[in-house]
């Protein structure tokens, strides 16, 4: 059996009634024991604590900090998990109260990050989220549990080196993580402009955490990224090329899931990761049909779209995932009416409505853009220009100070080229990918 953890979810009463209809205390508390058991916690209690008002010192009520250490005396948890921002001194005092290691929200969550960061990006990223959190805290020493795998010794044991004992350490430390992200945005900006001139579509997967992504991915491209029924089973962003059933090729982009109330440490840390949803010409926003939450999970996601400033016109496609788990009937009725309203349902598990999605890739990647063939002198660099930034270039050839150029353009920014270059210009029938 692992340590022993207790979670208690803080519920504001003064919380709206339409906040509350869409995600309800107890729904926000199975997702805190989520979270807790990703950390490979043995959860013995699990609460609700509502407040009327916070209190400076410790957040919760005297009442309920001491019906919390009346339990804690009885069950003896390892660590006890606030589902709420606490301030450095409202953990210190709550820690002493109950006489247990305290974690709040975002603690938990970037313990989490830390173990499954996988890449050298990834685990900067998270480094750099952890050091700005410990930053406001106050020289602490954990040694309640013995070190866990991974993660960043939120969780760790006796004589475990404390980067966070030393400020000017942790500043120096930020300094050079802030460098070498800066090189992995340039490497990232290079790995963008080398897709632009082999211009393929990028389609990004985001949504709420365990909805599915990365076993959707696995289907669309026959890969084998990690997927399994844990939050933030996916860090990294992992890209794969799919071919669409009319011909068309795109870039497949799947990343890290969104969660409420996401710490903004790591909305922050995150930004060159998720750079990749702001670059992709459409977005997929894959939903856990089945969720009862999955009303307030949209919300949630597309405020974290808003506050990466996903620009209002790039185009989201719906995909409501885990339709196997629906009531057969209510299954059927969402694949009848896949591509109308702007939402295709699909089952990532069993492959119902896959054909469907990626037909609906296709309709939106290409916007019924035609395909044509541009011939110019090699010198003619404003046309080339123009070519480059208003169609998509799918072949390029060079030959005896020639150019011809295979496009994917929209009819009215053809007319506009012809209007504006006196061009020799084919022109291909036909939607793109049609044969």
């Amino acid at each position: 059996m692992g340590n022993k953890a207790f979670v208690i979810h803080v519920e504001p009463k003064s919380r709206g009634r339409a906040d509350r209809a869409l995600r309800d205390a107890q729904a926000r508390l199975e997702e805190a024991v989520g979270l807790t058991a990703a950390i490979h916690l043995d959860v013995v209690v699990a609460e609700v604590a509502p407040l009327a008002r916070p209190t400076p010192a410790t957040l919760l009520g005297q009442g309920k900090v001491e019906e919390i250490a009346t339990l804690a005396r009885e069950h003896e948890p390892d660590v006890i998990i606030v589902n709420a921002h606490l301030t450095p001194v409202q953990q210190r005092n709550l820690e002493t109260a109950w006489k247990s290691k305290v974690l709040d929200r975002t603690a938990v969550i970037l313990e989490i990050f830390g173990e499954r960061a996988a890449t050298r990006e990834g685990t900067l990223q998270v480094e750099l989220a952890h050091l700005n959190y410990q930053r406001s805290r106050l020289v602490r020493s954990w040694t309640h549990l013995e070190r866990q795998r991974g993660g960043f010794g939120f969780l760790g044991g006796p004589g475990e080196s404390q980067i966070e004992s030393d400020r000017r350490l942790i500043a120096e430390r930020i300094v050079r993580i802030k460098k070498d992200l800066e090189k992995v945005k340039r490497t990232r900006a290079l790995g963008r402009s080398a897709r632009k001139k082999v211009p393929f579509p990028v389609v990004a997967l985001v949504g709420y955490t365990n909805a599915g992504k990365s076993t959707l991915f696995n289907r669309l491209t026959e890969s084998e990224v990690l997927a399994k029924d844990l939050l933030f089973a996916t860090l990294d962003p992992t890209m794969r090329g799919v071919k669409l059933p009319k011909g068309t090729r795109i870039i497949l982009s799947d990343t890290v899931g969104f969660i409420s109330d996401l710490p903004t440490e790591l909305v922050a840390a995150f930004r060159a990761t998720l750079e990749e949803v702001l670059e992709a010409d459409v977005i997929a926003h894959v939903r856990d049909a089945a969720h009862e939450e999955t009303a307030a999970q949209k919300a949630d996601v597309l405020k974290v779209l808003e506050e990466l400033g996903v620009p209002d016109d790039r185009p989201i496609l719906e995909v409501l995932n885990k339709i196997d788990l629906l009531e057969p009937e209510q299954a059927k009725g969402l694949l009848d009416h896949n591509g109308r309203g702007g939402a295709v349902a699909v089952s990532a598990l069993s492959g119902a409505g896959v054909a469907d999605l990626l037909a609906a890739f296709e309709t939106r990647v290409t916007r019924g853009n035609i395909t044509a063939t541009l011939k110019l002198d090699a010198t003619d660099g404003s046309a080339l220009a123009f070519a480059y930034r208003h169609a998509q270039v799918l072949e390029r050839k060079d030959r005896a100070g020639k150019i011809s150029l295979s496009l994917r353009i929209h009819p009215d920014d053809l007319g506009r080229f012809e209007s504006k270059f006196s061009r020799k210009i084919t022109i291909e029938q036909g939607v793109v990918g049609e044969s």
